[in-house]
């Protein structure tokens, strides 16, 4: 990530040293995940699709921690080994709108939400900001060589309202407050960074 862009890190020191913590990345480039793998303070385990597993980059991707999601249904065996991960006092990175888009935090899909609840682990929400100009791409979806990405953590949260309920209309409220947010950090990181 060094050799290739000029990454910014800000607020990296609100990631909880130790414990279990999920951390919620906004996703509109494809370096999105490993330039948060690389600049985080904690070793990262993503939930990444099943078609990133392909040739060589399978069994690297295997080898350092990450799983194996299918998209295409409720990937149970995917949820387990996620919840173990926190249940271990791991970090888990999620992309809570799915897939890659504008990374405005604008529609959240529920996973987030369950995986913090129904963990107790606290959310850090994290803004990766690279240059929106399209112009000097090499690769679409891929900010410039060489131009600087800004990866701002923000400050911690509970996703639960505390009264230890795991129902669909617990999980709907924590997916509200979540966005909420997500957006209000988003929005500052933008102010923080100029972007």
């Amino acid at each position: 990530m060094y050799g290739l862009w000029k990454p910014r890190v800000l607020g990296s020191w609100r990631v909880p040293a130790a414990g279990p913590v999920i951390l919620a990345i906004n996703h509109s480039h494809n370096i999105d995940g490993p330039m948060v793998m690389g600049t985080a303070p904690r070793p990262l385990h993503f939930l990444i699709k099943q078609e990133a597993f392909v040739g060589p980059l399978g069994p690297f991707l295997e080898r350092i921690g990450q799983l194996k999601v299918d998209r295409s249904s409720t990937d149970r065996s995917a949820i387990t080994r996620a919840l173990a991960v926190l249940a271990q006092g791991g970090a888990l990175g999620i992309f809570p709108e799915g897939s890659r888009g504008e990374g405005d935090f604008a529609s959240l899909r529920a996973g987030l939400a369950y995986f913090a609840v129904r963990s107790g682990a606290p959310i850090v929400p994290v803004a990766v900001l690279g240059s929106t100009d399209r112009t000097g791409r090499l690769v679409p979806g891929l900010p410039p060589l060489r131009s600087r990405v800004d990866v701002v953590f923000g400050e911690a949260f509970r996703a639960d309202d505390g009264s230890g309920r795991r129902t669909r209309t617990a999980l709907d409220e924590a997916t509200g407050r979540i966005q909420e947010q997500l957006t209000a950090h988003l929005e500052n990181a933008r102010r923080l960074t100029g972007r």
